[in-house]
């Protein structure tokens, strides 16, 4: 019997690459069109945060609620539990999220897309990976397009998504939006890294970019205001 060090993170995967990727495909397959409506609310979040018309801040939250809840059941729940266990697990979480985003887009002050300089570069390039990198990923990768992986049809791209959303955002109580994605883009980067896909670095770069504007942004709040 093999000593416990001797085993590679590949060992412990439940599943092969091909029945990770073949999951996309019939999700794909099942959920066509909708896929094409969930996208492109994607896109008419981006027109929403440019535009910043009344409720705007509601408007989004519900979106990536209702996203949220989409990929949590039909995809992590219904088809990633069936070949990880531990997904019936993190399922819940989805849903969470999806309660968490109404919570604090109906409240009072809700969210405001505000944020500019680098925290508002940093929102729009974790957007423009979801909703335009990942679904060339395929051409990239050579696995089939049918293989895309399609904003508010798999998770990854949704929480890289909605990542991008919240770092350029305010509010009262939006540093609870942000532990869910962060730790689904921290689990889903360890388990591509595992199969040997270079994906694990976009998942996990999102964290490292959400991470940095954080600290950024709080270093800027604690600085003395130029008095000069």
């Amino acid at each position: 019997m093999a000593q416990w060090w001797s085993y590679r993170p590949a060992d412990l995967l439940l599943f092969s690459p091909r029945v990770y990727w073949r999951m996309f495909e019939l999700q794909n397959a099942q959920m066509w069109p909708l896929a094409l409506l969930t996208l492109s609310a994607g896109f008419a979040m981006v027109f929403l945060v440019i535009w910043r018309p009344k409720d705007h801040g509601r408007w989004i939250a519900i979106i990536l609620a209702l996203l949220w809840a989409i990929v949590g059941y039909s995809f992590v729940w219904n088809r990633y539990a069936t070949i990880n266990w531990a997904m019936a697990y993190v399922a819940p979480m989805f849903a969470l999220q999806s309660i968490l985003l109404l919570i604090v887009g109906i409240a009072s002050d809700g969210l405001v897309f505000t944020q500019r300089g680098f925290a508002g570069w940093s929102g729009l390039v974790l957007i423009a990976s979801a909703l335009l990198l990942y679904p060339v990923l395929p051409v990239f990768s050579g696995t089939p397009w049918r293989q895309m992986q399609l904003f508010g049809m798999a998770p990854d791209p949704t929480a890289i998504g909605t990542l991008g959303l919240l770092v350029l955002a305010r509010g009262r109580y939006l540093a609870l939006l942000f532990p869910i994605p962060v730790l689904w883009c921290f689990i889903t980067g360890l388990t591509l890294s595992a199969m040997g896909s270079g994906q694990a670095w976009l998942a996990l770069a999102a964290v490292a970019v959400v991470l940095t504007t954080g600290v950024r942004l709080a270093l800027l709040r604690r600085s003395p205001p130029n008095t000069g």
